[in-house]
């Protein structure tokens, strides 16, 4: 019985030592896997950093873009207000100068009748208000005071 006894302690030994180099391989993957854990782990608290940041980032994009909307809705508002009044205002200038141009019509006619206009000389003595100088200025004020 002893070199069966023999044999079976060789073959022990033989499978221990094989157990011994499956463990120093497990160990090294294992350490392996351990650096890649630790790795993976800060890559995750990264993209977990960076998710918060673009969360953060959108959030205030959206702020501005709400306030910058409120704010164009507001001068869009104000643009409308002054359209109507540019258009009232156009309404009314249409209707002066259309006024105007019929009285200086008009005032052309006779002007081609009239006599010419007496020059002012320098010694003149001069009322409180100037006086026009010519006939064209005349019809130029008469025009503007009927236009009030």
């Amino acid at each position: 019985m002893g070199s069966a006894q023999w044999i079976l302690e060789l073959v022990l030994v033989a499978l221990l030592a094989a157990t011994l180099v499956h463990a120093l391989r497990l160990e090294r993957a294992l350490g392996v896997l351990k650096r890649d854990r630790a790795a993976l782990e800060e890559l995750v608290a990264g993209f977990n950093a960076s998710t918060r940041q673009a969360e953060s980032g959108v959030e205030r994009l959206r702020e501005a873009a709400d306030g910058a909307g409120r704010h164009l809705a507001r001068q869009i508002e104000q643009v409308r207000r002054v359209e109507g009044d540019l258009g009232f205002l156009i309404e009314r200038g249409d209707g002066l100068a259309d006024r105007l141009d019929g009285l200086v019509r008009a005032a052309r006619k006779p002007a081609a009748l009239a006599p010419p206009p007496v020059p002012v000389t320098a010694g003149a003595p001069e009322d409180d208000a100037p006086r026009p100088r010519s006939q064209a200025e005349r019809d130029l004020l008469k025009a503007l005071r009927l236009a009030r």
